[in-house]
């Protein structure tokens, strides 16, 4: 970890974890406020801002966030990192995995994600930011 004080290092942690709990617990404003104003959210081929962040998540499906601890490399006040994602869908069990690409922001409330993408992680083998026909998403708006 070298030089990256271990008070950050917690923090941010915690950060992905309320992420990941309010994801599972269907929590949007919980959701929302580990992001910066300006935060994005990649996925789909796309990039949505954080106003689009809501419709994004009504039209996913629900179930259980579970993340890996977060592999990071911060500098000062800002930082990037990566975080594996294991999504169970709650009616069918099925199962969704991956990984979080971010990076963060020390700002005047402590950090936050200032970006997110999503990478899937297929049964081919292939490594992809999710199915961009998918009927029930909604198109990001213009930031």
């Amino acid at each position: 970890m070298g030089s990256t004080p271990v008070a950050d290092v917690i923090e941010l942690e915690q950060l992905l974890a309320r992420y990941a709990l309010g994801m599972t617990r269907d929590d949007v404003d919980a959701v929302l406020d580990v992001f910066t104003p300006d935060g994005t959210y990649s996925a789909f081929g796309e990039v949505y801002p954080l106003a689009d962040f809501p419709a994004l998540v009504a039209a996913a499906p629900k179930g259980l966030f579970l993340v890996g601890p977060p592999a990071l490399a911060l500098d000062g006040d800002t930082g990037s990192g990566q975080q594996p994602l294991c999504f169970v869908e709650q009616t069918t069990h099925a199962m969704r995995i991956g990984y979080y690409t971010d990076t963060y922001r020390r700002t005047p409330d402590g950090w936050r994600l200032e970006s997110r993408a999503m990478t899937f992680l297929r049964k081919s083998g292939a490594r992809d930011s999710g199915r961009a026909h998918d009927p029930a998403r909604p198109p990001p708006t213009v930031p």
